[in-house]
């Protein structure tokens, strides 16, 4: 019957973006230190272990996986593995930091960060630039999570939980600066135990509102106190259960737009065995599941635009208002898009951008809406960057209305709300012009 269609004067059906789902992740120090520096006490030869390593990884198919100690045997690990998005190593020792991400979802904003304080007291940690790594990933249409990948400075000793306190700090630090409103994956080798006296795994809960899975899970919210009993894990042997506490964990947070929740936490290490049954590296593999849904109130949109300024996000401020509706949307712009600024009609304003170009200002009626907005990017060249944004933005409301301001360019996307659906703010990224964009809806 399809031959028909035009005739009949119908379009195909476009299937709505999904508003809940499941992924799972895995943390895994894969030991990939120089043999004659480390062998980390695990038989075998590390090449081969590494190469069993990605195949497994191939195998298993876990949809966002951090990897740590990814150093001189990368190109083996890589070589094995077929996930279709995988960070570039940033070297060998004594070069690179030693963290990867292997991932079936795509990314935006990947930053790699060195740590501010390192300790060699009991441990080569200022022999490479150990440190996190951050992306925003894309779990679904209009789904977004911060995904952060940390190694901390390892070891016992004064000076060393001192550093390592530090890294948690300098961690906790950007997350506060770049991840406000958003929800937050942190996962790695942390190097810390609840049990052991100075350490400080407490501070995502207390400082960025998030969970540890295996409190949750396995300690049933319960965190074990300094200096308490708590097995750690045998790291020369697959764990017996899952109650022993391992260096390496995750923490989560959702948002206001996203409920986000772990439904299962356990340690992969059978998984990831040698033909003879030893372990492949010297720490427990971390496989966590979780299931997310989207808010009845708020949704996203994809970004559009490039990696560069501050990041911006206006759901907390958002998430205070009973009943958002928009009073005017103001776009200011000559050759791209300097600023774009969002009035609610309780009077409160979000402005994003500089103060060049001109400024086109649209008031919205009562009960009228942001319906749609088109964006179009392209590089901004100079001698000294050549950075994506935002050159052109048209918005158009429920009755017709619209203002744009900019030039368009070839890359170009529309971006449509959905019924009884209205573009309330924005997130993206932003300096002396609009760098990159994403819409906030809220439903009316």
């Amino acid at each position: 019957m399809l031959p028909f269609l035009p005739l009949l004067g119908l379009a195909p059906l476009i299937s709505a973006a999904p508003t809940s789902g499941r992924f799972n992740i895995l943390s895994f120090n894969v030991a990939g230190l120089p043999a004659i520096l480390n062998s980390n006490g695990v038989p075998g030869d590390k090449t081969t272990n590494t190469a069993i390593i990605g195949q497994k990884f191939a195998a298993s198919n876990i949809d966002l996986i951090q990897v740590q100690e990814d150093f001189n045997y990368h190109a083996t690990l890589y070589e094995n593995d077929n996930h279709p998005y995988r960070t570039a190593t940033s070297g060998g020792v004594p070069i690179g930091s030693g963290l990867n991400t292997l991932s079936n979802f795509e990314w935006v904003d990947f930053d790699r960060v060195k740590w501010e304080k390192c300790s060699d007291i009991a441990a080569a940690d200022c022999l490479t630039p150990k440190g996190f790594t951050f992306m925003r990933v894309k779990i679904s249409e209009g789904v977004w999570v911060d995904a952060y990948n940390i190694h901390t400075d390892a070891s016992a000793t004064a000076i060393d939980k001192w550093a390592r306190r530090s890294n948690m700090e300098q961690v906790s630090e950007y997350i506060t600066k770049n991840s406000y409103g958003n929800p937050v994956l942190v996962f790695g080798d942390s190097n810390s135990l609840y049990t052991r006296e100075g350490d400080v795994p407490t501070i995502f809960r207390t400082e960025q509102n998030m969970t540890d899975v295996w409190i949750e899970l396995i300690r049933h919210g319960v965190e074990p106190t300094p200096g308490s009993d708590v097995t750690q894990c045998n790291d020369a042997e697959v764990p017996s259960s899952t109650e022993c506490e391992t260096l390496d964990k995750v923490w989560y947070r959702g948002s206001s737009l996203m409920d986000l929740k772990a439904t299962m936490f356990q340690y992969a290490t059978k998984t990831f065995l040698q033909p003879d049954g030893s372990v492949l590296s010297d720490h427990n593999p971390i496989q966590v599941d979780f299931e997310w849904g989207l808010s009845e109130k708020y949704r996203m949109s994809d970004y559009w635009g490039g990696p560069h300024g501050d990041f911006f996000n206006d759901m907390p401020a958002l998430d205070a208002v009973a009943a958002p509706a928009v009073k005017s949307v103001t776009i200011r712009g000559a050759n791209r898009v300097d600023a774009v600024s969002i009035t609610l009609t309780n009077g409160q304003t979000f402005t994003h951008g500089g103060t060049g170009g001109t400024a086109y200002n649209l008031t919205l009626a009562d009960g009228e809406t942001v319906t749609e907005v088109e964006l179009c990017q392209a590089k901004y060249e100079t001698a000294t960057k050549s950075h994506t944004r935002i050159f052109f933005m048209s918005v158009k409301t429920s009755a017709g209305n619209t203002i744009s301001a900019g030039v368009r360019t070839e890359e170009c996307v529309t971006r449509t709300a959905e019924s009884g659906w209205g573009v309330v703010g924005f997130v993206g990224r932003s300096g002396d012009e609009v760098d990159r964009l994403g819409l906030i809806y809220g439903k009316h």
